[in-house]
């Protein structure tokens, strides 16, 4: 067995199966999860899949299987799979000294030095998430991450793996696994890479596995061969355990409908400067800048077209919000422009630092991620729910809030969605 054992486990076809945990009538469906403003497929079950509908699918190209009962189509509720993510990811913690969090759905374990079997231990792994949250998983184990990758593909593509790879432990099976994988799925080659692959002859992992060193650092960079190096076997990427801070904290949407009106796009600006800086409260982080923008729809060629932006330089790195809604409001005061009907609108805080970190002069503030009363703040939106307390007024019917027609409850969220079990 090699000196790093690392298992990637992913959960299957994700933000399905958080529906399908609290909705068991789904199961055996084509169920499809659509983006913000019900607006394309973001999501799909094995069933959805088989169907051909493809990831990113516009929701009006397959208006007809919806309507006729074919597939099931459902608005995406993001505090639902987040709050499931967390509960997996908590429990595949205490199954490894050691793991990193990859993205909402997939986590890395550092499996070294463990004895025994590790089919039969992932195997466990996957039967407790199950048993536990109802979300089904794939786990791939190899030497390093990219082999990890490529088991974990394999096994959630395989129906004799039973969900379960272990290229760690079967070295034997390493070959076949490669020449099974097509180069484009390899994790890091992307389209571009893919591409010049195939025109020198590389089709498979294998054949990239194989190539010299020389082609594909001239051909690939340095982070091409760290790439190849590990389909080899060779470690290369560690596990971040401790995940690295962020450096912008963006947060925009799509609205529900075009609007002309200044007074909806402030309304806007507001609510999500709010949330971003709620968010990198959360992360203990102030902002040095914050960049405002707005767009028309550019999928409406009738339309006159319009986007910019605008950065705002803060006097003194900040969390506050009243502060930042200053900022975002003289922003968009800069860019406004009437007679657009637009589309989008955004915030982005930039030059994200830790209050420790913030460059100091002698007349320069005391530096902290929130005051007293951003505490307040935080404390009775975490209590009651985002929004309980806000800044300025949100109508709910407003024409630039979200489309969500078919937007599940927050099973886990919400205390008055909690499920009720009858007899």
């Amino acid at each position: 067995m090699p000196a790093l054992t690392v298992a990637l486990v992913d959960c299957n076809n994700c933000y399905v199966s958080c529906e399908r945990a609290f909705d068991p009538s789904l199961e055996g469906r084509a169920v499809v999860v659509l983006s913000n403003n019900d607006g394309c497929v973001v999501a799909r079950s094995n069933e959805a899949k088989a169907l051909g509908i493809p990831m990113g699918e516009p929701a009006f190209k397959i208006r007809q299987l919806i309507d006729n009962g074919q597939v099931v189509a459902l608005s995406s509720n993001y505090a639902l799979y987040g709050d499931m993510s967390e509960r997996v990811m908590s429990i595949l913690a205490g199954f490894a000294p050691s793991h990193e969090v990859y993205s909402i759905d997939e986590c890395f374990l550092d499996l070294s030095g463990l004895p025994g079997d590790l089919t039969a231990y992932c195997r466990e792994i996957r039967e407790t998430v199950r048993r536990w949250t109802g979300i089904p998983v794939s786990i791939g184990v190899g030497g390093t991450k990219t082999l990890a990758k490529i088991a974990n593909r394999l096994a959630k593509k395989s129906p004799k793996t039973a969900g379960v790879l272990d290229l760690a432990s079967h070295p034997e099976w390493l070959e076949a696994a490669l020449r099974r994988t097509e180069v484009g799925d390899v994790w890091g080659i992307g389209r571009q890479w893919s591409g010049l692959c195939h025109v020198n002859g590389i089709r498979t992992a294998w054949d990239l596995a194989q190539a010299e060193d020389g082609w594909v650092k001239k051909t690939m960079g340095a982070v091409g061969l760290r790439t190849v190096l590990e389909l080899r076997g060779i470690p290369v990427h560690d596990l971040e355990t401790e995940p690295a801070d962020r450096q912008t904290c963006c947060c925009s949407r799509s609205f529900g409908e075009a609007v002309a009106d200044r007074d909806h796009v402030h309304d806007a600006l507001v609510t999500f400067t709010a949330r971003a800086a709620e968010k990198i409260r959360r992360d203990a982080m102030v902002a040095g800048a914050l960049q405002v923008f707005i767009m028309t729809d550019r999928f409406r060629r009738d339309d006159p077209q319009y986007s910019n932006s605008s950065t705002i330089q803060m006097a003194w790195p900040t969390a506050e919000t009243p502060v930042l809604l200053e900022a975002a409001l003289r922003g968009l005061g800069r860019i406004w422009r009437d007679g657009y009907r637009y589309r989008k609108a955004g915030i982005i805080l930039l030059d994200l630092l830790r209050p420790e970190d913030v460059p100091r002069d002698l007349f320069s503030p005391s530096p902290a991620p929130q005051s007293a009363l951003m505490q307040v703040v935080d404390a009775v939106n975490g209590r009651f729910g985002r929004g309980a307390v806000a800044f300025g007024l949100r109508p709910r019917s407003a024409p630039w809030q979200m489309r969500q027609e078919k937007r599940t409850p927050g099973y886990t969220t919400d205390w008055d969605s909690i499920p009720v079990a009858r007899l």
